[in-house]
């Protein structure tokens, strides 16, 4: 892909790009986030960076990890924010790199905007965020027409690492008929409890994407009921995606994954006759 590179696409000295890593295979990565790794004299990454990602960096490239675990000693977010300021002041080209996109639940707002407070010059490069890219991986659609005319992603821990109280789960569970979440593992008893206090049914379908797009992605299929035994006896662990919704039944008909390993696949996931399916294109 030879062309002419955009002034905006040059990474200078002395500059800090926040790029996203998508969420894990090497080969959900952008072209230019590529690029990037192959540049940078510095990369500050994080937990959920792929250590092949990583391989794609010069044999001179520092790498620094500033990577936080929910539950285990983390670098601190001013901290790592500084850092950035400081290697860039030192004429580095600075990439900052995270898991997923750096503006979906990634703190890459926070970073950029104390770049603006010290004067650092920066850009932005989005990736795959895990809510949609992992999701795919696994089968299950954020949107189908037959189901979902929106969607809701939102975070299962705030800054303190307790469930958001800042949600309104009332309308989330009202309104939302495809919900997406991340780092809802660790509290998805309390997260499930008031889903279903708030008038979702025991019946919902939810499906936990673990290690999302590796390949060691594992998926539980359950339903809102089953849900919080289903996910004790099932041993599975963060890091992961929680979807709950009817799209989860998607994943019948669309496990390509699970195809190549053998699986049959259902041609009418939602329990429809050919039909009463709707027609055309959209």
């Amino acid at each position: 892909m030879a062309q002419e590179l955009k002034a905006q696409d040059v990474f200078l000295p002395g500059t800090v790009w926040l790029a996203g890593a998508g969420p894990g295979d090497p080969g959900l990565l952008t072209v230019l986030a590529a690029r990037a790794i192959g540049e940078a004299d510095v990369i500050v990454y994080d937990a959920l960076v792929n250590e092949e990602i990583l391989a794609g960096a010069r044999p001179d490239t520092e790498l620094r990890y500033a990577g936080k675990r929910g539950g285990k000693p983390s670098a601190n977010q001013r901290d790592i924010s500084l850092l950035l300021v400081e290697l860039a002041r030192a004429g580095k080209k600075v990439l900052r790199l995270k898991g997923g996109d750096p503006f979906v639940f990634g703190r890459g707002g926070e970073e950029a905007l104390t770049l603006v407070e010290h004067g650092i010059p920066f850009r932005i490069v989005p990736g795959i965020s895990a809510g949609i890219g992992g999701l795919a991986y696994a089968g299950i659609p954020v949107t189908h027409r037959d189901i979902n005319h929106n969607v809701t992603f939102l975070t299962g821990h705030d800054s303190g690492g307790t469930v958001p109280d800042a949600v309104d789960w009332a309308s989330v569970a009202a309104g939302s008929p495809v919900i997406v979440m991340y780092m809802a593992m660790k509290h998805w008893q309390n997260i499930c409890a008031r889903l279903m206090e708030h008038g979702l049914g025991s019946a919902t379908p939810v499906a936990f994407v673990c290690d999302a797009t590796l390949e060691s992605q594992k998926v539980l299929e359950t339903t809102l009921g089953q849900s919080v035994s289903d996910l004790a006896e099932s041993g599975l662990a963060p890091p992961a995606i929680v979807v709950v919704g009817e799209a989860v039944k998607l994943r019948k008909a669309l496990d390509w994954r699970g195809a190549l390993e053998g699986r049959k696949l259902d041609p009418d996931p939602l329990g429809r006759t050919a039909g009463s399916r709707a027609s055309g294109s959209g």
